[in-house]
């Protein structure tokens, strides 16, 4: 039997751990240093690729309640069209993260401007929509 002290989580575990079959362990051989790999040329740079279509403008800082993301996730679903009005609690965007669907609600009621298109990945924090 052998012990050990292992960390997990900041919790130290006292564990007993038996050999079995008695054999000792052969030392690790020492590393050898490989031949560098040649070298190819660099090839030619491809021809640029066009770029992607602008993400919608954020809306104007003091226009509006902006609603954030709570995490990172996919935006699955827009529940409502460009300059509608909503109410305070409804659904306002399906995000999903892990396979499972968050809603995100309207902090107050007004007008919505949304800041991000459905199939965005977007980072926690990151500015969904503006509530007017």
């Amino acid at each position: 039997m052998r012990k050990f002290n292992v960390n997990v989580n900041g919790r130290s575990y006292a564990v007993e751990v038996e050999e079995i079959g008695g054999v000792a362990a052969a030392p690790a051989p020492a590393p050898v240093a490989a031949a560098p790999a040649p070298v190819a040329a660099a090839p030619a740079p491809a021809p640029a690729a066009p770029a992607p279509a602008p993400a919608p403008a954020p809306a104007a800082a003091g226009k509006g309640e902006p609603v954030n993301s709570p995490m990172p996730g996919l935006v699955k679903k827009l529940c409502f069209a460009n300059g509608a009005s909503v109410e305070a609690g409804k659904e306002i965007i399906t995000l999903e993260a892990m396979k499972m669907d968050t809603p995100v609600v309207a902090p107050k009621s007004g007008v919505i401007t949304y800041c991000v298109n459905e199939g965005a990945n977007v980072d926690t924090g990151a500015l969904l929509c503006t509530i007017a």
